[in-house]
């Protein structure tokens, strides 16, 4: 079946009522396009096939039964799960919250929708706002704020079967691999977003020459019709698109990003700047009802049902079981490969609150990858922004409440697995310029 939409102005949507074909933009398309059309787009709620969106200003009153209103967004993840079981369960309603989920088309559409109070928060990439913050992924507003991280590892990158000589996080022979292609495209979702970042980390690592390659922006759920028609070679994207690429036998898993670095921030809950400013209260209430979520979702015997509750059509629009193998940490990696079972290092989504508190060490990392990567041509103001973004103190007051305890390693030098490197957020200049 031919997707609904299709990626044009480097992540943006449009019906495929109109258009023949899937094709991704560079960056510089991208950036420009983005600014030309967000008004269109930005309310990134629920569309037709004809383009029109359920999307309005966000509500600030009372919605069902004098609860809270409040609008939030996602895009089809499996990852995007704290948000909707908080909502199907009633976590949220339990705290006098009326929370409108609203599917995103894009991650840029996500961004504008953000900016432009057409909702109140989303799921959302951890790196976007200082992506956007940096004048990488947006037009430098920092007004877009990490309220707390949803989940940790659980992507992966994805080749097409051609590339199966790589096998599975073989650095040189992915390498040898991609020698032997020569020229390629590989996708991933937003610039400077976690994805871009894991396939740039990825492909320095393995020492592959990128001026062989193309990197261009695709929304996740097309990431498999990408491939599938040639567009792509590979892919940087979460579940469940990596595990179908395996079920339709036309992509294999390379590796998942907890092999690149055990236990990274993905996505987390990001605001915008009103919300949190003039809706305080709201806020700490949807945080509480989404830290419930995160506990939940990480009992082992809730996973087989929360594969079911997200994989509907309004949701995910997966099956759950091509969402629960994974999210149980079985990953059937094809191309005859065989599998791979992650016990507790697959994605997680608490962990004792270990998942849930926003570090400013990860992100000066992601800055500081900006830089490395040729991004950014200088170096960040790396307090400025981190400051200005993570709601710290917001999320320990919530913590505290809710009888969560506070890890000590905010700002604490960390591992990343792939290449043996240790980092110091208190010398981002290190990292930023190690080739």
């Amino acid at each position: 079946m031919r997707p609904l939409f299709r990626s044009v102005h480097g992540g943006e949507t449009v019906p495929m009522c109109s258009l023949p074909t899937v094709r991704p933009m560079d960056r510089r398309q991208f950036l420009k396009a983005s600014a030309l059309v967000g008004g269109v787009v930005a309310g990134g709620g629920l569309l037709n096939a004809c383009g029109t969106s359920s999307g309005d200003s966000t509500t600030t009153g009372t919605g069902g039964g004098g609860k809270d209103a409040v609008k939030l967004g996602f895009i089809a993840l499996t990852d995007c799960a704290p948000l909707i079981i908080a909502k199907e369960r009633g976590f949220f309603a339990e705290r006098g919250l009326d929370v409108t989920l609203e599917k995103q088309a894009s991650w840029p559409a996500t961004r504008d929708a953000l900016l432009n109070n057409q909702i109140d928060g989303a799921h959302c990439l951890f790196s976007m706002p200082l992506s956007v913050a940096t004048n990488i992924g947006g037009q430098g507003s920092k007004a877009l704020k990490i309220a707390m991280v949803l989940n940790n590892n659980g992507q992966a990158i994805t080749l097409a079967n051609d590339l199966a000589d790589a096998g599975y996080g073989d650095l040189a022979k992915a390498k040898a691999a991609f020698e032997k292609k020569g020229a390629a495209s590989l996708g991933m979702t937003f610039p400077g977003g976690t994805h871009d970042t894991w396939l740039r980390y990825w492909l320095k690592a393995a020492k592959i020459d990128t001026a062989n390659l193309k990197i261009d922006p695709i929304p996740p759920p097309q990431m498999v019709q990408n491939m599938k028609v040639g567009n792509v070679s590979g892919y940087c994207v979460g579940e469940p698109w990596n595990a179908v690429a395996v079920k339709e036998n036309i992509g294999f898993t390379h590796i998942a990003t907890q092999d690149i670095w055990e236990f990274h921030p993905e996505k987390a809950l990001v605001v915008g700047e009103k919300f949190a400013a003039e809706r305080k209260d709201v806020l700490k209430r949807v945080m509480a009802a989404t830290l419930q979520a995160c506990k939940w979702l990480d009992d082992p015997a809730n996973r087989a049902e929360a594969a079911k509750i997200i994989g509907v059509n309004a949701y995910v629009n997966a099956p759950a079981e091509e969402i629960q193998g994974r999210l149980t940490g079985q990953y059937n990696l094809g191309a005859n490969l065989g599998s791979k079972t992650f016990e507790g290092t697959q994605m997680q989504f608490f962990r004792d609150g270990k998942v849930t508190m926003p570090r400013p060490a990860h992100a000066i990392w992601f800055l500081a990858q900006y830089q490395r990567f040729g991004l950014a041509k200088s170096a960040p103001d790396y307090k400025a922004i981190v400051d200005s973004i993570i709601l710290g103190d917001l999320y320990a007051e919530v913590a505290k409440a809710e009888g969560i305890a506070l890890p000590d390693d905010g700002m604490k030098p960390f591992d990343v697995k792939l290449d043996n490197i240790t980092f110091d957020p208190a010398k981002p200049d290190q990292e930023a310029s190690r080739t």
